[in-house]
């Protein structure tokens, strides 16, 4: 079946390249893939190469070729892309074969000049190796994307966030040398020193990043930043939506040579018209925007004050950050920042990870599939305790009313943790076999007489 299905993307264009390999129990293993349409598209752009690694759940990598520099100037970047490629790993002998290939079929790639990668590629060495003739940079929308999750992250006071944030922003899409080092001053003086080598604020003041960059004009720059977000999110979610490798590439490869034909890449047409004017800054809202404010909302719509108070710090992790879905029959997986959890909408929405389980509220792993699907937090999705109005159980919301005005201290963490593993505990006890019972209980209570004190002293 997944041989059937690959060769599918070669009928009627044997000009197609289509490498692959078959690892265990006939599973799609390690593909390499470029169309006709993606060979003409580099040569005729090859002296800039933008190269993007999409993770997924599955501990695959996708890599992604696009074109890139002055002169490529596309309403969109799925035109751009010349080149897909999933290593059997990502190591030097995966990446060796996966220029190679890129090499043999496209003999253009001598006149490569430059090569734009993220700040976690870490076998430049291979890419140096293979294409000696040209520089290897770190590029500006990664540079972005990387101190964007550094900052989310960091425990500053909200209104400093937003200001590193909205900084950034500006600066990136107005990359002139002044704005960069008044960028790299502001970092300096707000963020702890201690935590700034993580940041890495020496690429702010690194020329050759943002020369590569900088012959964008304003409009230009905020164009570009924002198609690249919107075409990275979709290789993210595309890759990481079916459970299987095969599955999730020819969901992306169908998707992107349908848009491609819709949008005429196929007449190689990748200058901006005299006619089009690029967005401008008061244009940066987009649909994504849009709807984290809806769910922002309806968050404080439907949760009573503290439970709101929660999920909104939660949703702050989600918003810009790295997403990963994938779906099964009635499960979603979600991985944030290389946080993987399962996530259940049906009825009061649940999750696999901490906060769902210790609150009972939507976590940054359900809001994340709300953002995805443009949709909003509904009554039914939230228990009866949290809605506003309704008589709370004691320990419940006015609990962590207490919790959300006071500081946090250890006493106080141990005493959730410990609730929630008693509680845990408890369930698998109910559930298990009589056999299985009496196993664990034993376990249990050899664990109790070691540590507290005798049988007669302690009860299980």
């Amino acid at each position: 079946m997944a041989l059937t299905s690959l060769k599918e993307l070669q009928a009627g264009d044997p000009d197609t390249l289509l490498v692959f390999e078959m690892g265990k129990n006939s599973q799609l293993d390690s593909l390499r893939y470029q169309s006709p349409i993606m060979r003409q598209v580099f040569m005729r752009f090859p002296e800039v190469l933008f190269i993007h690694r999409t993770p997924n759940p599955r501990g695959k990598i996708l890599y992604t070729f696009l074109v890139d520099g002055p002169g490529v100037l596309p309403e969109s970047s799925l035109t751009r892309i010349v080149y897909f490629s999933v290593p059997v790993k990502e190591n030097t002998e995966g990446l060796v074969q996966l220029l190679q290939t890129f090499k043999k079929f496209n003999p253009d790639w001598e006149r490569i000049c430059t090569i734009l990668v993220d700040p976690y590629f870490s076998l430049l060495p291979v890419l140096a190796m293979e294409f000696p003739s040209a520089e290897i940079l770190l590029s500006a929308f990664h540079v972005c994307k990387f101190l964007q999750g550094k900052f989310y992250r960091l425990a500053l006071e909200p209104s400093v966030k937003q200001l590193l944030l909205t900084t950034l922003k500006n600066t990136v899409c107005s990359a002139t040398a002044s704005n960069l080092k008044k960028m790299h001053t502001l970092l300096s003086d707000s963020v702890p020193q201690d935590l700034q080598p993580d940041l890495h604020l020496g690429w702010l003041l690194d020329d050759r990043i943002w020369l590569a960059h900088r012959w964008r004009s304003k409009a230009e720059s905020i164009c570009y930043f924002q198609d690249l977000e919107i075409t990275t999110r979709l290789l993210s979610q595309f890759f990481g939506i079916e459970l299987s490798l095969e599955r999730s590439i020819l969901s992306l490869l169908r998707y992107l040579k349908q848009n491609m034909e819709k949008e005429g890449a196929s007449n190689l047409d990748l200058t901006i018209p005299a006619n089009c004017t690029p967005l401008e800054p008061s244009a940066e809202i987009n649909k994504f925007q849009e709807v984290e404010a809806c769910i922002q909302h309806s968050l404080q719509t439907i949760c009573a004050e503290p439970a709101a108070q929660l999920c909104l710090g939660e949703f702050a992790v989600v918003q810009r950050s790295v997403q990963l879905i994938g779906s099964s029959t009635d499960k979603v997986n979600v991985q944030i920042l290389e946080d993987v959890h399962e996530v259940r909408l049906q009825g009061p929405g649940s999750c696999t990870c901490h906060f769902s389980k210790t609150f009972g509220l939507p976590c940054r792993h359900i809001l994340t599939v709300l953002s995805s699907r443009h949709q909003v937090l509904q009554p039914e999705m939230l228990p009866e305790q949290w809605k506003p109005g309704r008589r709370t159980p004691p320990g419940s919301v006015a609990s962590l009313a207490n919790i959300l005005g006071s500081r946090w201290n250890v006493g106080l963490d141990k005493e959730l943790l410990v609730a929630f593993l008693t509680g845990e505990v408890r369930r698998l006890l109910l559930q298990c076999s009589r056999e299985e019972f009496e196993r664990r209980y034993n376990t249990l209570r050899e664990l109790a007489d070691s540590w507290i004190g005798p049988y007669f002293q302690v009860q299980v």
